[in-house]
């Protein structure tokens, strides 16, 4: 039997004797035949650059490429999966340096922060977090401490000083961490001011942008009639009409295509796409910006808008991504005292096969049009998900997304999805996250887990490991570059 990930763990030992070892075999199958046929596999990806092209590293940070703040604001606050499990054990999220909307006190100490979250490391076992944040502290930083209250100062310090090492600022971390390709997330109304200062920097095609609309396609949404007047700021165009809100989202498409970006990004509740007649939109769209409209409405609006957004791709060539079934901001006050994405939005049951009809009967064998559907509620995968992405050819089935790429999470997806969409109607790893440092971890694990997957098959017999390893490279490397890649328009 191989040894443990962490080693000399014997609880009499000092914490700060305690040492944070990384096994090369981590998170490879528990069989001794199957591990030794995924370490060879793995060899083959493990070195390849990475495609990041659903992520939320904020395009700011690569444009000013200043030195990270701390230990805490760049590996604690800003990671939602490590804030909210804090969280979720009674910890109040100002007592993490979460921010306050209305300013309000919260922790500002980024040394107390940490000592927070080392003397909480144990509440991290078995998940997802725990196998990024070791790579990130081992791989990254160098840190041979397993976290605690005793360790805390001395990886602070640590990880303080290689951080204000130059070649750890932005830029130069994307050549450290091999990431070929990584794509921001920016609203509709971004004016892309800090991409265009990057592609002056010779980095337009390196750190490219993706078209988010949603602040702008739902009606009942929080500042949605503040958003679409800066929509028409921001495009030069009059959106006190449908017609007009519809131009003005074409011209900022076309910036965004003209900045390199690849795909659009909707975060919708429902999948559904039914299309709404053209006059009773503009009506709606009027009604809206006059007062308040009803939920129902609110959704038949934000439903036609996928539909219609699956036109627009066809004259751009932008590939959509489509991830519902998230409640977003489940618990108000967390939601009015600290705003979006605090790590309280959950799962909700879904629906595709029904909700993607319409647009599927109009667009699903057009040429010109890519969608890439991705789910949390993985009861879907081989009802619903692999089905429709092994028949359409415009469809491509996401990685597991958010509370799903996880160890178990992704064998439960490669086990539900490959019998009926294969492996090339899939669209490789995205890593989903404001957590610059952990993307290579991210990218590793998902390497490892396809890797153990397709040893499997080996072993049945069901694959060569000659075609195994082809199968991974293309999932890790060329499949992302393929799926994401500009339609012809």
């Amino acid at each position: 039997m191989s040894a443990p990930t962490l080693l000399n763990l014997d609880p009499a030992l000092p914490a700060v004797e305690r040492r944070l070892e990384l096994h090369p075999d981590r998170a490879l199958p528990a069989d001794e035949r199957q591990r030794a046929v995924a370490r060879e596999i793995y060899e083959q990806t493990a070195q390849l650059p990475l495609i990041c092209m659903h992520g939320h590293v904020e395009a700011d940070v690569f444009a000013a490429n200043e030195p990270f703040a701390d230990p805490a604001q760049l590996l604690v606050v800003p990671d939602h999966y490590v804030t909210r499990m804090m969280v979720s054990q009674g910890i109040a999220p100002e007592s993490l340096g979460v921010p306050r909307i209305d300013g309000g006190p919260v922790e500002t100490d980024s040394r107390a922060i940490w000592r927070t979250f080392c003397q909480n490391w144990k509440l991290f076992r078995g998940t997802p977090s725990r196998y990024w944040m070791e790579h990130e502290l081992a791989e990254v930083f160098g840190v041979d401490l397993m976290p605690s209250a005793e360790t805390a100062d001395a990886i602070y310090d640590q990880i303080a000083a290689r951080i204000a090492e130059p070649d750890f600022r932005p830029r130069q971390l994307l050549d450290r961490f091999s990431i070929e390709l990584i794509s921001t997330t920016d609203p509709a109304t971004s004016d892309l001011r800090h991409h265009t200062q990057l592609a002056k920097q010779g980095l337009g095609e390196r750190i490219i942008p993706t078209f988010r609309p949603d602040a702008v396609f739902h009606l009942d949404r929080q500042g949605w009639r503040a958003e679409v007047a800066k929509l028409a700021e921001v495009s030069a165009v009059d959106t006190s009409t449908y017609s007009g809100f519809l131009d003005g989202l074409r011209e900022r498409r076309r910036a965004f295509v003209a900045a390199g970006g690849l795909a659009t990004d909707h975060g919708h509740l429902s999948a559904d796409t039914t299309p709404m007649a053209e006059s009773a939109a503009a009506e709606l769209y009027s009604r809206a910006l006059g007062g308040p409209v009803s939920p129902a409405e609110a959704q038949a609006f934000a439903a036609h808008m996928l539909f219609v957004t699956a036109g627009m791709a066809c004259d751009d060539g932008l590939v959509m991504q489509i991830h519902p079934g998230v409640l977003r901001d489940h618990h108000k006050g967390v939601f009015e005292r600290h705003g979006q994405d605090k790590g309280f939005d959950i799962p909700v049951a879904t629906e595709f096969t029904r909700s993607l009809q319409p647009l599927l009967e109009r667009y699903g064998h057009d040429p010109r049009f890519r969608a890439i559907l991705f789910t949390v509620d993985e009861t879907l995968y081989s009802r619903e998900l692999a089905p429709l992405a092994g028949a359409y050819p415009s469809l491509r089935l996401g990685a597991p997304w958010w509370f799903l790429d996880s160890p178990e999470g992704m064998r439960r997806f490669r086990e539900s999805a490959t019998e009926t969409a294969g492996f090339y109607n899939t669209s490789g790893f995205v890593d989903d996250t404001r957590a610059f440092a952990s993307i290579p971890a991210r990218h590793d694990l998902s390497r490892r887990i396809d890797a153990g997957f397709l040893a499997r098959l080996v072993l049945e017999h069901r694959l060569s490991q000659d075609e195994a390893v082809e199968t991974a490279v293309d999932l890790a490397y060329n499949l992302p570059k393929t799926a994401y890649s500009r339609r012809s328009a």
